[in-house]
Order: structure tokens, then sequence, then C-alpha cells
């Protein structure tokens, strides 16, 4: 395990034949009110937020806490109402003109040095956050770590399954939940929770399974990574 860096829980939806959106990568709100408020009991439970720039790209918003016991909860702990909401990019390439930059939060930009020109001189992002590999790609490892020294304890990842792949590569999530939905998308290209190139079955990450919970038609599954 990688020390020095934020306890990183993967909260997912996905369908029962494990995608996270359809064909089309359309915004995927096929979740339950039940499920919206698992999430924001997480996220609740976070200091920040972790989230690819195809997931902000598809959405144009970020999930926020608007439960009022959550909220003053996180007041009565001395927290922010909202924890910090972190973009990855390698690109930078983000519409500034999307919603996502009205919320009421704080955003961090977490990218490579050539995806941090863009934004270095405007208001957008409280925080820039950039670390390239040699080989000019995102260092995720580094970046982590940063998070820890800057006070980043637990960290909620929210997708996509490109970011989470990386992430799993890297042996960098500890907990995932999954909410299996009860419907079928299907498609060869519809996203699934995990994209990447794939692991061979002898190195796969093994997971520990911790809870189930069945709630009306939606099952929700709370995994421990194995190491």
């Amino acid at each position: 395990m990688v020390q020095n860096r934020p306890h990183t829980t993967v909260v997912l939806a996905m369908s029962a034949d494990g995608k996270i959106a359809d064909f089309r990568r359309s915004p995927a709100r096929f979740g339950s009110n039940v499920d919206r408020t698992h999430l924001e009991q997480q996220i609740a439970a976070a200091d920040a937020v972790l989230l690819g720039a195809g997931t902000i790209r598809a959405y144009g918003t970020t999930m926020t806490i608007s439960q009022t016991t959550l909220l003053q909860h996180r007041q009565q702990e001395g927290k922010p109402t909202q924890p910090i909401h972190i973009v990855t990019t390698h690109s930078g390439q983000i519409n500034p003109e999307i919603r996502f930059f009205q919320q009421s939060i704080q955003r961090w930009l977490l990218t490579t040095t050539t995806g941090a020109q863009f934004w270095r001189q405007r208001p957008e992002f409280a925080k820039i956050l950039a670390f390239t590999t040699p080989k000019g790609k995102l260092d995720l490892l580094a970046a982590l770590q940063e998070l820890a020294f800057l006070g980043i304890s637990r960290l909620l990842v929210l997708g996509g399954g490109t970011l989470v792949a990386s992430m799993l590569e890297s042996d960098l999530i500890d907990e995932l939940w999954l909410t299996v939905c009860p419907l079928i998308l299907g498609g060869e290209t519809a996203p699934t929770p995990v994209e990447g190139q794939g692991f061979m079955s002898q190195l796969a990450p093994r997971l520990q399974l911790l809870e189930v919970k069945t709630i009306d038609q939606e099952v929700f599954l709370h995994y421990r990574l194995q190491r």
C-alpha cells in the first residue's frame, strides 16, 4: 500500500450489465433517490471529491451536499459545508462556461504542466496542482501524496472509468461502493466502472466484500481492495 496519501474510495452506480452510461456516454441518471442519498452521505464524509474531466464534461456539474443534517454535521466538525472538488485532466481542456464553474464550491485542478497553462491566469480554480511524469503524463501518485500534505485525508472518486483504471493500476484505491441498478444498457462502447487496457486475470486487483445492502430494486456493494 502506498503511504502518505488519502484514504481513497470510489463510488459509482452501474447498470445490471456493468455500464456506467449508455453507448452515447449520456449523463447517467438512472440511480434512485436512495442511491442519491447514499452518494450524498459519502460526499459528506470526504475532505475532497475527485472527478475526471470526462465526467465533468458529460454532466456539466458536480454533486454537492444539500441535506441539512449532513451540512450541519460537517459544520460541527469544523469542516467547510462542501468538500473540495478536484478535477483531474491530462490536457486541461475543460470548457470554462459549464455550470460547474458557477457552483458554490471550492475547485482545484489536478493536471500536467501543459494542462495547467491555460488556467494559471484564470480565477476558476483556487489551486492548481501540476504533476508530470517523465513521459508527460499526469503523476497520480505524486498528486495524491501532495493532497495528503495539504490536509486531504479522505478522498472520494466519482469517476469516470478511465480515472478509476489509472488509480487501480497505481494501487491508489482502498475501497469501492458500487450500486447495481435494475436496467440493462448494453453496447460495446458503453463505459464501464474501470476502463483502460484492463488486467490479466492472474494480475487483476482482488476485492474483499465488506457489505451488501438491498434497498427496493438496487443492490449496494461495498468492497475493500486486498493487498
